[in-house]
């Protein structure tokens, strides 16, 4: 047995709840079936979620940090 499944996974959602054009929340993350379906996950399948919207945000942040590069070079020029 895992040590998670000891432990209840708390819910990511911090209440911002609109989807972005790919569908994932803007707050938390997850997808629209990730976010309909949490109360019905085991507590692996949850982390296994946790863990998606952890690369995504992280995806997200170079996303942002290329987009910003890109404007102080413009400025500088």
């Amino acid at each position: 047995m895992q040590q998670v499944e000891l432990f209840p996974v708390p819910n990511p959602c911090v209440g911002v709840c609109q989807s972005n054009a790919k569908g994932y929340c803007m707050g938390c993350l997850r997808s629209r079936v990730e976010r309909q379906k949490w109360n019905e996950m085991m507590p692996a399948e949850k982390m296994k979620v946790l863990d998606l919207c952890k690369l995504r945000k992280q995806k997200l942040e170079a996303i942002i940090a290329k987009k910003k590069a890109q404007q102080d070079s413009q400025l500088s020029d």
